[in-house]
């Protein structure tokens, strides 16, 4: 199963999001969940950094591990542009999730304190 993971600030912007582990629904190559999830995810980061000029902290393996952190004392106006982005990231891989539930799971963590 894909594991999505999603952190958000007390004010719920997105913090950063990590995804893990493989989505076993057909053979490698051959498997839609993760070329989907994939292609969301990291269209999503290439769009932050196309759009805002902004890089993300990106930590990439070769298992699949993904990790994606917003970096800090942004102008507010990059800031809302960046979290827009990632939101219609989340509402993409909610659709995948909605269909393939058996093979993607995505959880939201909420940080209390700032």
């Amino acid at each position: 199963m894909i594991n999505i993971t999603v952190n958000r600030n007390g004010s719920d912007a997105i913090q950063s999001f990590s995804i893990s582990g493989h989505a076993f629904f057909a053979n490698r190559g051959k498997d839609i969940v993760c070329a989907g999830v994939s292609s969301v995810s990291v269209g999503t980061i290439n769009a932050v950094h196309a759009l805002t000029g902004i890089t993300p902290e990106i930590e990439h393996r070769e298992d699949g591990f993904l990790r994606c952190v917003v970096p800090e004392n942004l102008p507010e106006d990059i800031y809302e542009k960046i979290q827009l982005l990632l939101e219609g990231m989340v509402v993409s891989l909610r659709t995948i999730e909605e269909e393939y539930g058996k093979h993607i799971k995505i959880t939201f963590k909420k940080q209390e304190v700032e």
